[in-house]
């Protein structure tokens, strides 16, 4: 009984902490990330200041929002690129697979201009910490890893390249981010890295 009442307070919660982050996303993307107040949120979301504050100011909010897609993209690709799969892929596959990993992100971060700069922003001030930059960097970096060993490279090679990627694809989100390099060049450049990292042992494709 006990439990079930602790599992309960805490679907309440969840539930409504994914409420706050629906209404803040949707006005920082209508009326923009500054113009937006706290108090707009908690209207929007029928809810008080002080709940909304419970979720996190306007900062945390947006890392939230950014890193709640980001996981559900990673989640749901489970099974999907399984690591268990050691199919050898010649170095133009795994440069192709590489990009499906990551181009859903570069668009993403491609679809609001404005918020992804603010995001960037925070990121860089490090008041906030995101998810993409701990348990989901390692998701990702997993992820790479396993389709780079089947390119083929050797461990060490996959192991490297994979972090080699992994930096790359995050200088080109907030290269994008900031207005830089619009959507298809951002995917140009990150591909021209993919298919160097998986080309430099001299294989040919």
């Amino acid at each position: 009984m006990f439990s079930e009442r602790v599992q309960s307070r805490a679907a309440k919660r969840e539930a409504t902490r994914l409420k706050v982050l629906a209404s803040a996303e949707r006005l920082f993307r209508e009326r923009g990330f500054g113009p937006t107040t706290i108090r707009q949120i908690a209207a929007d979301a029928e809810v008080s200041t002080g709940t909304v504050m419970s979720v996190g100011d306007k900062d945390a909010l947006l890392v939230a929002i950014f890193d709640t897609w980001i996981a559900a993209v990673h989640h749901s690709r489970v099974g999907r690129h399984g690591q268990s799969d050691a199919t050898p892929l010649t170095p133009a596959a795994a440069a192709g697979q590489v990009m499906s990993l990551v181009e859903p992100f570069i668009t993403y971060f491609a679809l609001d201009l404005e918020l992804s700069r603010e995001y960037a922003a925070v990121i860089v001030r490090g008041a906030h910490e995101s998810e993409v930059f701990r348990a989901l960097a390692g998701v990702l970096i997993a992820e790479l890893e396993a389709l780079l060993a089947r390119a083929p490279l050797t461990a060490a090679e996959a192991r490297a390249g994979a972090r080699t990627l992994y930096f790359a694809y995050l200088g080109i989100l907030m290269t994008a981010g900031h207005g830089a390099l619009d959507q298809q060049a951002a995917i140009a450049q990150f591909e021209e890295t993919v298919r160097f990292v998986v080309r430099h042992e001299g294989a040919q494709p």
